[in-house]
């Protein structure tokens, strides 16, 4: 099971999320003019940028939310990367004995002044995942604004971790909105629920079952049940007891019994090729 990351229900406004680094990409792109001749080709494949010419600063921001194998393979593409990524691989380091110390494993007792001071180390070493769960163990020990910053400064370097929870903290949508943008399921769910009933964003029924149906198709079990709830209601009953179905099996015990109502109204054959269809789907991919 994987460990809480986020304030309780009762600790902000009512949407919670689960927080998980993100993966970005480096993408760099060059122009070069067409020419006929061998010295202008010759000319223009120099134009392309040397990766090692990246300034350190920007490097950095870039690479804060990678996880340790991300940051590995972007080490190897040369020295200059190998140097500027050694804080971050630190961090992960730092990263991996705050959690067992706050969770008590690999042979420690948990303490969590110790997993605290783990995280802010990597917090100084520039880690937006060190940044959430530092956040998350200030804002347990009730030093709300020290949480807040953290996941404010995550989120401004694009972790849509520190992005959602900024918004379960602060119950601004904008930090959600942009998480969902970057593929954070959670995200999407708490996206749905603004626009279902206008909180945060202006009321949007179209624009909530959108990301409810982008948040169910990714795999997040009460978006699958709410989904599903929402083709029952338009009529379309296989359709909605995949997702009921899917929901069940995700442990929505509330699922079960909306779906074995609807199974009641469907033939043998309708029933089959719905857990087929259960059976053979597969989560869409996502940073979460």
């Amino acid at each position: 099971m994987k460990q809480r990351t986020w304030p309780t229900r009762s600790d902000a406004c009512r949407f919670k999320s689960l927080p998980l680094p993100n993966i970005k990409s480096l993408a760099f792109h060059s122009t070069t003019i067409p020419s006929n001749s061998r010295s202008a080709r010759s000319s223009s494949s120099s134009d392309f940028r040397d990766f090692s010419t990246l300034p350190f600063d920007i490097l950095t921001k870039i690479a804060a939310s990678f996880t340790l194998p991300n940051l590995q393979a972007a080490s190897l593409v040369c020295r200059s990367w190998r140097d500027a990524l050694r804080p971050l691989r630190e961090a992960m380091m730092f990263l991996r004995w705050g959690k067992r110390f706050k969770h008590g494993r690999g042979g420690v007792r948990p303490n969590l002044e110790k997993a605290l001071d783990s995280f802010l180390k990597g917090v100084a070493r520039g880690s937006t995942l060190a940044m959430v769960d530092a956040g998350l163990v200030f804002w347990e020990m009730g030093r709300k604004d020290k949480a807040i910053s953290l996941y404010l400064k995550a989120a401004e370097l694009g972790d849509p971790a520190g992005q959602c929870n900024l918004g379960i903290l602060t119950c601004k949508a904008k930090w959600y909105l942009q998480a969902a943008a970057g593929g954070y399921v959670r995200a999407m769910y708490n996206v749905a629920l603004c626009y279902s009933v206008g909180e945060g964003l202006p009321q949007n029924r179209r624009q909530a079952r959108k990301w409810m149906k982008r948040a169910a198709d990714r795999g997040h079990s009460k978006a699958q049940f709410e989904h599903g709830l929402g083709l029952f209601s338009e009529g379309e009953m296989v359709k909605a007891v995949v997702y009921l179905e899917l929901a069940t099996r995700s442990g929505e015990t509330a699922a079960a019994h909306v779906k074995n109502v609807i199974l009641q109204q469907l033939s043998a054959a309708s029933r089959d090729r719905v857990m087929l269809l259960a059976d053979n789907w597969r989560a869409l991919p996502s940073s979460h």
